[in-house]
């Protein structure tokens, strides 16, 4: 049985686009006061020579899924393993590609900095970024975006800070992620009810020892 829409026509009669995924992995380098981008340098065929994020056209053929497909550019493009973007949203602005109609379905993941070691991946802070090709500065915009939606709910959910942490070393965190000072106070109020004490102290560069806190 062949299938057929309204209009009588069958799906091999409609125009496909290209499908692709592209993947905006954000991290936080050590010292760091604003998240980095992992970009690559294209290499042949078009824009090359630019940096971009990694991303892969979606293959078909093999019966590939969008999380295989970002998970291989991950590893191809940038040497990282071991990742679980998310899917963001799909970007299908009519041009966003000149060589012709292609569908990027955007994901994004937050990775520890320590993690990229021994990678190829460059890291590129926001307030640094190069003009990217395609959309790919859309694609930064929306997953930036959505990582400080997350980390305004509460403390460190995507663990930049490791997994224990004085309230300085985390309020330093949230501020590099979100882009903001915040209010020492203020801060503190919000994110206690879910911090757990570990009843350890960490040497500070100034005064008495501070407390360390770990995630509920």
């Amino acid at each position: 049985m062949i299938w057929r829409d309204e209009h009588g026509k069958s799906l091999a009669d409609h125009e496909r686009p290209s499908v692709a995924v592209d993947v905006a992995l954000l991290t936080l380098p050590p010292g760091g006061d604003e998240l980095g981008v992992v970009l690559h340098e294209r290499t042949g065929g078009h824009e090359a020579g630019r940096r971009a994020l990694p991303g892969t056209f979606l293959h078909v053929d093999r019966r590939e899924t969008l999380r295989d497909a970002a998970l291989r550019a991950l590893r191809d493009k940038v040497g990282v393993t071991g990742r679980e973007p998310r899917q963001l949203r799909v970007f299908d602005a009519p041009d966003r590609d000149p060589r012709g109609r292609v569908l990027s379905v955007a994901h994004v993941d937050v990775v520890p900095f320590a993690l990229l070691a021994g990678s190829a991946a460059e890291v590129v802070g926001l307030g640094s970024l190069p003009p990217l090709p395609y959309d790919h500065d859309d694609v930064v915009a929306a997953a930036v975006a959505h990582v400080r939606d997350v980390y305004r709910a509460g403390p460190d959910p995507l663990g930049l800070a490791g997994e224990e942490f004085t309230l300085l070393e985390l309020q330093t965190v949230h501020q590099a992620v979100l882009g903001t000072p915040l209010q020492k106070d203020t801060f503190r109020r919000h994110v206690l009810p879910g911090l757990a004490d570990t009843g350890r102290t960490r040497e500070g560069t100034v005064g008495k020892p501070a407390r360390t806190f770990r995630r509920r």
